[in-house]
């Protein structure tokens, strides 16, 4: 359950569209840009905010907010304004857009978005991609991958879909699955992923956890284990990642900024999507979970990891140091 208010980007108290709107409006006129009363002023307002922002841009100067914006600003900095000014349903459908459109799938794009969107979400998307691309998400999605990693991906749109908040009684059947799990797994795992699949992609969050429970007493160790041993490329980052939201979607989250941090070079069209799409939902939680996951806090892993307007945007959007 998402606790209210655990992002760390809020509605602001005393809000004025026009207001804001002229503060845009001169700092980017004339010569230089103000980029910190911009990045200032973004990160302070929620999502719905900026969309009336750029309304009243629109009225009193006739023009479009983001297209100015665009005009000003460049590189990583000016993407990660774009994103912020794009409605959270709309930026989904986009990223997943572009993930299946390029040359090769963006896979990393589709196992984020669908398995930690809750159920009507998912739904919400679906309706919103058919709206402005004129296509089926769906159709889209089995257009362009394959296999076990195809279907499992397939369930979660339709089973979300359709269970939008069902809970269904099920502690009898956790003992039959996790020893259906157990030898879908260990003994003859390669035969039977679609066991693992059915019952992965079917179950509600607090019913895969009791599942997860039982399978621990049965095998002897955890679940994601057992699908890193048994499993390999896109099916295995997407079982992991089903796994870790059931769990937590906070803590995945956390995992997720730090892998995109961690190695050579910065992986910043992830670090721009989670640190953008989770500001207004749990980011509060994510800095817990990165604190105590990674023994270092996440405001300092961005500040060592970026640099320029672009590292200070992102700080303002993780609002506050763990050390």
């Amino acid at each position: 359950c998402q606790q209210a208010g655990r992002g760390s980007v809020r509605a602001s108290g005393n809000f004025n569209a026009n207001q804001d709107a002229e503060t845009l409006y001169k700092a980017m006129k004339g010569l230089g840009t103000d980029e910190d009363s911009i990045m200032k002023l973004l990160t302070s307002r929620s999502n719905s905010q900026r969309q009336q922002i750029k309304a009243a841009y629109k009225t009193l100067h006739g023009k479009d907010l983001v297209g100015d914006l665009q005009g000003e600003l460049g590189g990583k900095f000016e993407t990660l304004v774009v994103a912020l000014m794009t409605p959270p349903i709309l930026y989904d459908v986009t990223s997943l857009r572009n993930a299946i459109k390029g040359a090769g799938t963006d896979e990393k794009v589709l196992i984020e978005i669908l398995s930690s969107r809750t159920a009507q979400q998912i739904k919400d998307i679906t309706a919103a991609y058919r709206q402005e691309f004129n296509k089926n998400l769906e159709e889209d999605v089995t257009g362009d991958t394959s296999g076990h990693f195809r279907r499992l991906l397939v369930i979660l749109l339709q089973v979300r879909g359709q269970r939008s908040g069902e809970h269904r009684s099920g502690i009898y059947r956790c003992v039959g699955q996790r020893s259906t799990l157990f030898s879908a797994g260990e003994k003859k795992f390669g035969t039977d992923e679609e066991q693992f699949i059915t019952i992965l992609g079917n179950r509600s969050t607090e019913h895969l956890r009791r599942v997860f429970a039982a399978y621990m007493k049965l095998a002897g160790y955890e679940m994601e284990e057992s699908i890193q041993r048994e499993t390999s490329g896109g099916l295995r980052d997407l079982l992991l990642a089903v796994v870790k939201c059931a769990r937590s979607v906070p803590a995945y989250f956390a995992e997720t900024l730090y892998y995109s941090m961690s190695g050579a070079g910065t992986d910043d069209q992830t670090l721009i999507r989670v640190m953008v799409s989770r500001s207004e939902v749990d980011m509060l939680d994510i800095r817990a979970d990165y604190r105590r996951l990674f023994a270092k806090s996440l405001h300092s892993a961005i500040q060592g990891d970026t640099s320029g307007d672009y590292r200070k945007a992102l700080l303002l959007l993780c609002g506050g140091n763990d050390a």
